[in-house]
């Protein structure tokens, strides 16, 4: 009897054992339809994420392409520039040439000797004109660019399963948005975003650049948007971007570093929003005229605080011998008298014999020598020395115009209905002012 109760007592505890088995068992056959099911979700979900990159590919292609399109269409249009700047400088030699060979047709010795020292000085100045780089082209006909890959690749074959882990206290690092990453003239416009699968809410950026030379980043903005437009960079200049999030817990890691590229020279037409109404645009807003013979003023689209800036303008007509004015002006100046009559202005005026410089109505440096049709007027605003000069054909006129310049200054022009003036602008500084600037 002991021995049949010790047995039933042990088949008591063998029954309990299979009893937990079978328990197990119906566990491990619901964990083999759950890794079905989880496997399914997890192989869409790595699909999407592939998809996903896919995408971003893709669009990083189109932005590349953009990116080519738009240096096709930069090369265009300094090619084109250059080849309206030459047309006119070859008319006007062409001109000359046409006037000393009637000159010498004359049978008047005592009329050419009066005039031939001057033509001949005329003849060698114009053909020192041509000799000073007008020549050679500014823009190559090859695309250098190589896409670069590489980095790309290998982050494809790096790519594989990480470990998950909890989310960091902090906010995930930002993502600039490169295809919303802009630079125009001496602005740069950057935009960024939280990682899509970001969890930690941020509650702020921080958005730092360099100096433009390789220095010390510095902070340009912080608050909650997602963009920002920093003015008042220095043209020809590599600045290099990054942002970071934060929130009350701490600051998330620096994003990559953005490398932006302001404009090698500005490129900019006339503005309407801020000419008097008098005046008549055409040209892509290029060439100005005006509708009164009254003198009305007109300004560029871009104002300058820093930096060295050189514009031209050509006259395509000029009728009745009239005084056109062409300088510089804060974006309050009067538009209904000739630039430089209030303090807001400081310019050249100048007829068909002589100029002078104008500025709070008060006229100084009268000097010989005006413009014809066809001529050129070329404006130099130099912010590094505070100087304004100006040069009628290539020439210097008069002396240096007005210095102490200072301030968020304007191209402009004043003008009256027997004048009409095209803009030519993105033009590098004269080679003989930066050599005569370099020895200063």
């Amino acid at each position: 009897m002991v021995m049949a109760s010790q047995l039933s007592q042990a088949l008591n505890g063998l029954s309990d054992r299979a009893k937990e088995a079978k328990e197990f068992l119906v566990q491990l056959r619901n964990m083999v339809q759950q890794i079905q099911e989880n496997s399914v979700e997890f192989e869409a979900c790595l699909v999407a994420q592939c998809d996903a990159l896919i995408d971003a590919l893709n669009r990083r292609k189109a932005q590349l392409l953009a990116r080519v399109n738009k240096e096709h269409e930069h090369k265009l249009k300094v090619v084109r520039d250059q080849i309206s700047h030459c047309t006119v400088k070859l008319r006007q030699t062409t001109g000359l040439m046409e006037y000393c060979l009637e000159v010498i047709k004359e049978n008047d010795p005592s009329g050419f000797l009066q005039i031939s020292d001057a033509l001949i000085r005329r003849v060698h100045l114009t053909e020192d004109q041509w000799g000073k780089g007008t020549l050679t082209p500014r823009m190559t006909t090859d695309f250098d660019l190589s896409l670069d890959n590489s980095p790309l690749l290998q982050s494809i074959h790096q790519l594989d399963f990480v470990q998950m882990k909890a989310s960091p206290p902090v906010p995930a690092t930002p993502i600039l948005q490169l295809e919303e990453c802009c630079t125009h003239n001496s602005s740069a416009t950057l935009s960024w975003k939280q990682p899509p699968l970001s969890t930690v809410p941020a509650e702020g950026y921080i958005l730092e650049l360099d100096d433009g030379s390789g220095g010390q980043f510095r902070e340009v903005y912080v608050g909650k948007e997602t963009m920002c437009t920093v003015d008042g960079l220095h043209f020809n200049s590599t600045y290099n971007a990054r942002i970071k999030a934060f929130n009350k817990t701490g600051v998330s890691q620096y994003s990559k570093t953005l490398v932006l590229q302001t404009s090698e020279a500005a490129w900019f037409a006339f503005d309407p929003g801020s000419a008097h109404s008098d005046i008549i645009f055409s040209n892509d807003n290029l060439t100005v005229t005006c509708s009164s013979y009254d003198d009305r003023v007109v300004l560029g689209k871009t104002g300058f605080s820093k930096g060295v800036h050189y514009w031209e303008l050509t006259v395509d007509r000029y009728d009745n011998h009239p005084d056109p004015a062409f300088g510089v002006a804060r974006i309050d100046v009067m538009k209904d008298v000739m630039l430089g009559k209030d303090d807001k202005a400081w310019a050249m005026y100048v007829d068909n014999n002589r100029s002078w410089f104008m500025h709070h109505n008060s006229h100084t440096n009268r000097t010989e020598g005006g413009i014809t049709k066809e001529a050129t007027v070329g404006v130099l605003l130099d912010l590094n020395r505070k100087t304004l000069t100006f040069f009628i054909n290539d020439e210097q006129q008069g002396p240096i115009a007005f210095e102490n310049m200072e301030g968020l200054l304007f191209p402009a022009v004043s003008l009256n209905r027997n004048v009409q003036v095209t803009l030519h602008t993105g033009l590098p500084v004269p080679d003989f002012y930066s050599s005569r600037a370099s020895i200063a």
